[in-house]
């Protein structure tokens, strides 16, 4: 039997309602960290489309989910982690079509 809920989360301000079969409090740890790398690409990139700071962030995401799975450690230093974080932004940037519209 399922133990699915759902559960509120904020993501850049809005609401969003999660049906999962994890508790409240990871959910909410997730959205958090997911936040909180939305907020750290949009800076570092000046990026204010919606879409594109969610494509740079998920690329993000899944660099540090590939190294765990491989047994790296994702990461490192500050200047080496921006340094990685510009190269994934220039190669996610070179792939769009178009000039990122503001929203």
């Amino acid at each position: 039997m399922s133990n699915r809920r759902t559960v509120a989360v904020r993501l850049r301000g809005k609401e969003y309602r999660v049906r999962s079969d994890e508790d409240e409090e990871t959910l909410q740890r997730v959205a958090r960290y997911l936040d909180e790398t939305l907020s750290k690409v949009e800076e570092k990139t000046g990026t204010v489309d919606t879409l594109d700071a969610a494509l740079l962030t998920a690329l993000n995401l899944a660099r540090e989910i590939v190294a765990i799975r491989e047994g790296r450690r994702p990461g490192g230093s500050g200047a080496v982690e921006t340094d990685r974080l510009r190269s994934l932004i220039e190669l996610a940037e070179s792939g769009l079509d178009s000039p990122p519209a503001a929203h």
